[in-house]
């Protein structure tokens, strides 16, 4: 993948991942809070959004327990995220890895 998610890339979000976005929004003040909605507005009803289901439960069991047998605690949405992308068999893209390193079958890009 190059520096650019293209038309062609097949990309979807968490639903925490939504939230994260949506929290930035409510939080931004005056016109960056519009703008900030605008954006959000647009990846909601352009990106599928890929839900929590019983699935993705099972693996971010699976990474919970994982992170807390290493000592290595974890974000909270980030063991949602990596859990998410694992069950669908899709790539997480983050521009910090850090929270995503070794997490047995999770593939990680970084992405700047």
């Amino acid at each position: 993948m190059g520096d650019a998610i293209g038309d062609e890339d097949d990309v979807a979000i968490a639903a925490v991942t939504l939230a994260e976005l949506r929290v930035g929004a409510h939080l931004a003040d005056g016109r960056r809070a519009a703008q900030r909605t605008s954006f959000v507005d647009a990846v909601a009803s352009g990106i599928p959004i890929l839900g929590y289901d019983a699935e993705v439960a099972e693996v971010h069991a699976g990474l919970l327990a994982h992170v807390r047998r290493q000592g290595r605690p974890r974000g909270a949405h980030d063991l949602i995220i990596a859990a998410t992308a694992s069950a669908a068999g899709r790539t997480v893209l983050t521009a910090d890895p850090s929270g995503f390193h070794d997490l047995p079958g999770v593939v990680v890009l970084h992405h700047r």
